[in-house]
């Protein structure tokens, strides 16, 4: 549940574009659009789930940062670089890629569907055995 709630949006984002503020848009990979660019320099692969979840496999190459610890580790992370976002399900990385916004980084992707998606499309698992520490 939620246990601090600090407001809520009436009539939801209808009312916020009603009122002329601004807005700003995600990009969004798939899957298969992920592995096409998981291993570009210019791209930062970032699994946001638990350490338990990476250590049973991840993308390959993917840097781990367990959410809850996300705003605590961002001098980790390149603003210049397009920062990809997954978890398990889409969830996570969304706020997560949010969050990445909000401090600053512009280029930012969620990939929706994350880790389920990922397996379900049989794409490369890497698993590490230094995996449960907690960030690589």
């Amino acid at each position: 549940g939620y246990d601090n709630i600090a407001g809520y949006l009436h009539d939801g984002m209808t009312s916020w574009q009603n009122a002329g503020l601004p807005l700003k848009h995600l990009g969004e990979w798939t899957v298969h659009e992920l592995n096409q660019h998981k291993d570009d320099p210019d791209i930062t692969v970032l699994d946001v789930r638990s350490d338990e979840e990476y250590s049973n496999g991840n993308v390959p190459g993917a840097k781990h940062i367990y959410i809850p610890h996300l705003e605590e580790h961002l001098d980790e992370l390149d603003k210049t670089q397009t920062i990809a976002t997954y978890c398990g399900s889409g969830y996570r990385a969304s706020i997560a890629a949010s969050l990445l916004q909000k401090h600053g980084f512009e280029q930012v992707i969620n990939v929706p569907g994350s880790w389920n998606a990922w397996q379900a499309a049989s794409l490369p698992i890497e698993r590490r055995k230094d995996a449960a520490i907690g960030m690589k």
